[in-house]
Formats: structure tokens, C-alpha cells, sequence
């Protein structure tokens, strides 16, 4: 049986902690390899970076054929990601693009705080207040 998304499921919120501190140690390790190599070029080459590594999913799901249902039919929309990464169960597959933008976008931010950028310590729309009693330590209420 093919695993599906279910819209209704907020199950992936258990792991969204742990997806955080592993981007965390692995750019922190990457960093001892490549250096700065990702910001060498500037905004532009950061930008960049990130185009071509969002032009490499798209690549992917436009060309990999889709899973088959049990008629020989492919299963789901060429886009529906969920069942790319069902299809493509290897480390270095769709998963690692996936990870690599998130991390190249964390990296991004990251190093907008670091430039002293003010709208990188401003809270997300979706941020907890501290009237809703949960802790937001880094960011400037702009509220």
C-alpha cells in the first residue's frame, strides 16, 4: 500500500523539533568543510544558490515518472510531492534537495540577523506572543 498525506493529520508537528536541531548541527558542521562558500558572491550568489537548488525539485518532479496504482495508472498529481519522496526512498534523493533548501534558507536568514537586518528579529505572523504564554526569546515584538 502507498503512503498518503492526510490533510486532516497534524501528526508532523512531532518531528518539526527535531528537523530544526538537525539543520541546526548539520549546517554547523557543514560550516567546518565549506566555510562561506554559500555567501562568497554576495546576495546575488546567496540567491542563486537558492534558485538552482528549487530548479533541481523541479526537475525531479517533472521528469520522474509517478508511482503506479494497482492498474498500471500513475497514482497523484506530477507535483504532489508527498509521493515523489514516497517514490524516491534513497538519503540522497528528493529528501536531500529538500533538506539542502531549507538549510540554504536558514542560512540565508541566519546571516540577515547577523548583518544586524531588523525585519530578520521581527516576529512571524504565525510566532507565539508572549501574551499566549509561550517563549519567543530572539525576536522583537513589532506588534
Amino acid at each position: 500500500m502507498i503512503p498518503t498525506s492526510d490533510p486532516n493529520s497534524n501528526d508532523f508537528l512531532q518531528f518539526l523539533d527535531a528537523i530544526a536541531q538537525e539543520d541546526a548541527a548539520g549546517l554547523k558542521h557543514a560550516q567546518t568543510h565549506y566555510g562561506n562558500s554559500w555567501k562568497l558572491r554576495g546576495g546575488v550568489g546567496a540567491f542563486m544558490m537558492l534558485a538552482r537548488k528549487w530548479d533541481r525539485l523541479e526537475k525531479r518532479v517533472s521528469e520522474q515518472p509517478m508511482l503506479e496504482d494497482a492498474h498500471g495508472g500513475p497514482t497523484g498529481d506530477r507535483y504532489d510531492i508527498f509521493q515523489h519522496l514516497v517514490a524516491d526512498e534513497r538519503a540522497e534523493g528528493l529528501i536531500d534537495d529538500i533538506r539542502d533548501l531549507r538549510r540554504y534558507l536558514m542560512l540565508v536568514e541566519a546571516e540577515a540577523r547577523a548583518m544586524g537586518v531588523t525585519s530578520a528579529f521581527t516576529k512571524h505572523r504565525d510566532e507565539p506572543r508572549p501574551e499566549d504564554g509561550e517563549p519567543t526569546a530572539g525576536y522583537v515584538d513589532q506588534g
